[in-house]
């Protein structure tokens, strides 16, 4: 085995963390690590020259104030250990985001016992964040804690490795966990900065001249439903109190647009490409344009709303990636 592939083994073995775990993860006490702080550190060492000196004098309150120092500092690593092990980890929820954008991922810690946990701190193992706040998990109760980390690339971000720790009571021990859980965070593209115009090109929606998805002549209300664009909602209804509904208009100018990967200018690199077809896809979700969006080696067909920007959006963000 390599020098350089040392550590990551040891860490595998010492830790007992090789990657994502499945959920719960419960921290047992073989999971539980505890060493002394540099304040602990500095206390022993006091400690020490306190013993010498009552031996080289005979001082017996120096021994009864030696011995009693060290004994709250010994019932300090039991109480630090005990604020950690026992806890349940779960993963929650994490929104899809855009490239340069922070991820947010939810981690749900859980204490099943009737005792409160005090003075823990949740941080990204290879992303210290020395200022964390710290916070504690009342008893019988959970509490999601929001882990945030930088963005670099598109597609599938892993929550890395974390490290739950404590130096309650008195700030002598650090106990700490190490843990995984199997959370991921879609990164969309970022979408290009500047470049042309939404294309308006396609069939038209109502070709025949009857009544269609345009956006020329008012024709009426009809029912309202989730994919709706926001504009078309008549807002004047719901304000009265009544049921929600979508204004619907005749014309046969409006136009689906199709947006295709191999109609980008021969020039333009991968990520370009797919910088210019997510800012395309976010104009014609905001405009409430019907579009479809064309792929190598994938097509998907024409619609609107919440749910279509998410589906092309998350094939333009694993757009040569294997895991899709």
């Amino acid at each position: 085995m390599k020098l350089r592939q040392l550590p990551a083994a040891v860490q595998r073995w010492l830790f007992r963390v090789s990657g994502p775990e499945e959920s719960p993860i419960e921290l047992g006490q073989r999971r539980i690590f505890v060493l002394p702080t540099r304040f602990g550190l500095s206390l022993g060492l006091t400690l020490m020259v306190m013993l010498l000196a009552s031996i080289n004098y005979a001082l017996s309150l120096g021994f009864a104030l030696t011995f009693l120092i060290a004994s709250v500092g010994w019932i300090s690593i039991h109480h630090a250990f005990r604020n950690v092990v026992g806890l349940s980890i779960t993963p929650g929820r994490a929104e899809p985001v855009f490239c340069g954008h922070p991820a947010h991922f939810g981690v749900v810690l859980g204490n099943p016992g009737l005792r409160p946990r005090l003075g823990l701190r949740l941080v990204p193992t290879r992303h210290p964040q020395p200022g964390a706040a710290l916070f504690d998990i009342p008893g019988e109760t959970s509490v999601v804690r929001n882990i945030e980390l930088p963005t670099t690339a598109r597609g599938w971000l892993q929550l890395p490795r974390l490290t739950l720790e404590t130096h309650h009571p008195l700030g002598l021990i650090r106990a700490w966990s190490l843990f995984q859980p199997d959370l991921r965070c879609l990164v969309y593209p970022a979408p290009e900065a500047d470049g042309p115009r939404l294309p308006g090109g396609g069939e038209a929606t109502s070709g025949d001249g009857g009544p269609g998805q345009g956006r020329e002549d008012f024709a009426g209300l009809r029912h309202h439903q989730p994919a709706d664009s926001p504009r078309h909602v008549a807002w004047k209804a719901v304000a009265r109190g009544g049921p929600w509904r979508t204004k619907d208009f005749d014309g046969s100018t409006a136009t689906d647009v199709m947006l295709d990967w191999s109609s980008l200018p021969p020039t333009l690199g991968t990520e370009a490409r797919i910088a210019r077809l997510t800012r395309w896809v976010l104009e014609a979700d905001r405009a409430g344009t019907a579009y479809a969006l064309a792929l190598p080696g994938r097509r998907l067909p024409r619609g609107r709303g919440a749910a279509h920007r998410h589906l092309c959006l998350s094939a333009l963000a694993l757009h040569g990636h294997a895991d899709v």
